[in-house]
């Protein structure tokens, strides 16, 4: 393969790498005497324009190609959530265009559309080596985007502590996915399996998988690696802590998914209720399990909507940790479904944060009281994005989390199967309605404070978040729109019975 063909497969990321160098450009030969805000409005629609342009590259040229031995699958599965990502990322990039927290948005537009990149090499990728730098270029942006807010004490903290846990993720997964090449002498992750095939009962490949779970258990926010998450989240910008918990979301369990199902191959073991068997299937049912009890309940305490906001993401974790363990073409359908689905409701419920925190300087639950009385269309879209979360109907969160619990009910696993997990899973399901409720309480229910006059929202931010709230509407009431597509992109890639 030569070089125009390589940056013909690979024309998406570089669209978005050449629009991070013409921000960076456009930003640095800009008049000094423009107004940040006015700065991160060119940039955030140059942002947008790349996103748009890279959408457009992929629709208009499907392909089906694996190239370099898994470096980089082009195929339509990886396309289409290279897609998602992109609409997530274009949404992240809009709730942010009228943030006042940084006089650089040239390099935090750039460094966001880094990390993009790194999220679709992430996407595309099936040998462990371009698996780990795909990840460590991801996070070595977020880091960075994490502590833009040079005014925040919180912000550089949150960054510290997400760049310790960060490297010590890396050093986990690095160690796991050099333990593979050395059992199976591939990189590959289909060379790996065929590799690995007849060592089930080897202690290497077990201490293998271990470590390999528990690096993609750290980029995930599992329980119990899930520590650095709720500070990353409360102290972060809140439009990075938007891309964290969407597009990082998506791409990262996605991977992990092709990671277990595709390199573990052979080794999976049993979940089932009484009759666990040794492999990855038990261990991601643990993290699974304690992640939504865990995440679940100590959001109920929490005083910060943000805080809240990463408790539930760690429980949300939880539930799609379900579909990664089911490993077949349902789950992984329906993982994808609710990743993408995921993202969006938190990408607008951090749209609403982004509003609140305008006026009021902080997320406290309080500083939410009688919203629905300043900014009525705002606290509709907060509305539909809680309750999306909990999983009320007929809203997209619902069939989130209806296809995966059908994908586990359906694995054929003896006796009662993973339904303790099904149950354990619609308990903390009605535990989270308690503190999803909480908020809007505040919103609906609470007085406002005295005299406290509307909210002007910015047009852009206001477009945003009823867009995302019609699309969560849109996929609850139909949601073979998006599923039907996830569906047929498997069948077309030949995973759909992975």
């Amino acid at each position: 393969m030569n070089y125009p063909q390589l940056l013909s497969l690979a024309a998406p990321e570089t669209i978005l790498t050449l629009g991070a160098f013409l921000l960076l450009a456009v930003d640095l030969a800009s008049p000094r005497d423009w107004s940040a805000r006015l700065r991160f409005r060119i940039g955030g629609l140059l942002a947008c324009a790349g996103c748009a342009a890279a959408m457009i590259w992929i629709v208009m040229h499907p392909g089906h190609i694996n190239a370099f031995g898994g470096m980089l699958v082009v195929d339509p599965l990886t396309q289409l959530v290279k897609l998602v990502l992109l609409v997530l990322v274009l949404f992240a990039v809009l709730i942010s265009i009228e943030s006042t927290f940084t006089l650089h948005p040239g390099e935090y537009l750039a460094l966001i559309l880094l990390a993009t990149v790194g999220l679709m090499f992430l996407v595309s990728a099936e040998d462990v080596l371009m698996i780990f730098v795909s990840l460590e270029l991801t996070s070595l942006c977020l880091y960075v985007l994490t502590a833009f807010n040079k005014c925040s004490a919180k912000s550089a903290e949150a960054a510290l502590k997400y760049f310790l846990f960060g490297g010590v993720s890396a050093a986990f997964t690095l160690f796991g996915l050099s333990l593979l090449y050395g059992l199976s002498g591939a990189t590959n992750l289909r060379a790996i399996a065929a590799g690995l095939a007849g060592r089930q009962g080897d202690p290497l490949l077990s201490v293998a998988l271990v470590m390999t779970v528990v690096g993609f258990g750290f980029k995930v926010a599992a329980v119990p690696f899930h520590l650095w998450a709720p500070d990353a989240y409360e102290g972060a910008p809140t439009p990075s802590a938007a891309l964290i918990a969407s597009g990082s979301k998506l791409a990262v369990f996605f991977v992990f998914a092709k990671v277990l199902t595709l390199g573990f191959a052979g080794a999976e073991g049993s979940g089932a209720w009484h009759h666990f068997a040794r492999g990855w299937t038990p261990v991601i049912a643990l993290l699974a399990g304690l992640s939504m009890i865990l995440g679940n309940l100590v959001a109920i305490v929490q005083s910060g909507v943000k805080r809240l906001l990463a408790y539930s993401a760690i429980a949300h974790a939880g539930c799609m940790l379900l579909a990664v363990m089911c490993h077949s073409g349902q789950s992984l359908a329906s993982l994808v479904f609710y990743a993408a689905t995921y993202g969006l409701t938190m990408l607008g419920a951090f749209g609403v944060v982004v509003v609140v925190e305008s006026v009021a300087g902080d997320d406290k639950l309080c500083s939410f009281a009688g919203l629905s009385r300043r900014a009525p269309g705002a606290s509709f879209c907060m509305l539909v994005f809680m309750l999306s979360l909990a999983g009320i109907p007929p809203l997209a969160g619902f069939f989130g989390k209806f296809y995966v619990f059908v994908a586990v009910l359906k694995t054929g696993a003896p006796g009662l199967g993973l339904f303790w997990l099904v149950a354990l899973a619609l308990a903390m399901s009605a535990v989270s309605f308690y503190y999803y409720l909480q908020v809007l309480k505040q919103i609906y229910a609470a007085d406002s404070p005295p005299n406290a006059p509307s909210i002007r929202i910015p047009l852009l931010l206001r477009i945003s978040l009823f867009l995302l709230a019609a699309g969560v509407i849109l996929l609850g009431i139909a949601p073979d729109l998006l599923l039907g597509a996830i569906e047929r992109a498997l069948a077309a890639a030949g995973m759909d019975h992975a």
